[in-house]
């Protein structure tokens, strides 16, 4: 597993573009979390840089951890890929035991650990992955078959997903769900399956929603927020406000005003806002334009991947970040309802930030070798 130790590091080797993306994200992800961040830490911490600090601290971290998973040979998370998710699946259930896990607002999402809090359930994305996309590989001749090539997966996903409501965390439940069925339609699964097991979960997504004061009073702030302004609505008003005080050009870095305690969330999950605030229609379109890049690359990897494992590995990693930053910035601009979901690399949050790199780096280490063109993405020959 170690054997990267003894060779020579040559960066040409592995996608640079891709590098570039994620390298310019999660810098500029840390000068906004500074910018969204900065007054309301000096009031809470007395320490402006509170989140600053820790962010870049995440940052180097998982950069350190990138580092390592762009040299170890892909194909080791095959051997791991079992015990990684039962170790996702402990961690899901130490998350729900008082005195382990931390709630806040009412959920149970995190580890408390020496000044860090874990997240499992973003640990449990890049678990799935490994695990599904070496199962498919071992059943690629089955996987058309209900019993032996769709069931299985659906058992492991309910799993999961039980854990995640228990918490309760819809936004990595629903993300998790998109994943795996992305990754069997693209194994080959029969669409029958998909759309029946759709069918047989859309009445329980529908009472989870019914049977949740809060899940309903989402609903209808997405819906109407107007309705209820200074309650429910007042998030996904204040985030439109920001956009609109944006304008085409921005108010300027560190300049915006929804951040100084009207916008809650500002340096987390709605940090897009403070970005449309204050760089603008155009730093938003800059931020996509990032992501879709950033999305394509992995996806080409995919495409050229020497193997089924690393083809689905990448093909998983690739949905994860299209899944998670199409989420959060339809959420932020009111075209979903509020989800707990965070902008990748650019949120702050260190169990998000350490996983998102890694999860770059074994990208990085599938690619490795290919020779993709610098702007088509495909092999040069």
């Amino acid at each position: 597993m170690f054997a990267f130790l003894r060779k020579p590091f040559n960066l040409a080797e592995y996608d640079l573009v891709l590098l570039l993306m994620v390298v310019a994200l999660t810098s500029f992800g840390i000068v906004m979390v500074y910018s969204a961040s900065s007054v309301m830490a000096a009031k809470n911490f007395h320490d402006g840089a509170y989140f600053l600090k820790r962010q870049g601290i995440f940052a180097l971290v998982g950069c350190a951890g990138a580092l390592v998973a762009m040299r170890i040979d892909y194909q080791v998370w095959r051997r791991w890929a079992v015990p990684l998710l039962f170790l996702s699946l402990i961690l899901l259930v130490l998350v729900l035991i008082p005195g382990i896990g931390g709630k806040v607002k009412g959920a149970s999402r995190w580890i408390r650990l020496p000044g860090f809090n874990l997240q499992p359930s973003e640990f449990t994305k890049i678990a799935l992955i490994m695990y599904m996309a070496y199962s498919i590989d071992k059943k690629q001749d089955r996987i058309r078959l209900l019993s032996a090539g769709f069931l299985p997966y659906m058992v492991v996903l309910m799993i999961l997903l039980g854990l995640l409501l228990k918490q309760p965390d819809m936004g990595a439940a629903l993300t998790l769900a998109a994943v795996t069925i992305t990754m069997l339609f693209a194994a080959g699964t029969r669409l029958i399956f998909i759309l029946g097991s759709g069918m047989v979960a859309m009445p329980f997504v529908v009472y989870l929603v019914v049977n949740s004061a809060y899940r309903l009073k989402r609903i209808k702030a997405f819906m109407n927020p107007e309705q209820d302004p200074t309650g429910i609505g007042w998030q996904i008003i204040q985030s439109k406000y920001a956009f609109g005080a944006g304008g085409f050009f921005g108010q300027g870095l560190g300049e915006g005003k929804q951040k100084l305690f009207y916008l809650p969330e500002a340096h987390t999950d709605f940090i897009l806002s403070v970005i449309g605030e204050e760089l603008g229609f155009i730093g938003v379109i800059v931020i996509i334009g990032m992501f879709f890049i950033l999305v394509q690359r992995a996806m080409r990897i995919a495409m050229a991947a020497q193997d089924t494992f690393g083809r689905f590995l990448a093909l998983g990693i690739a949905v994860l970040f299209a899944i998670e930053a199409v989420v959060n910035m339809a959420v932020v601009t009111g075209l979903f309802p509020t989800k707990g979901l965070a902008l990748p690399f650019l949120s702050y949050g260190g169990s998000s930030l350490l996983i998102s790199l890694f999860a770059v780096g074994i990208l990085l280490n599938i690619s490795a070798g290919l020779k993709l063109a610098p702007l088509t993405g495909k092999e040069a020959t």
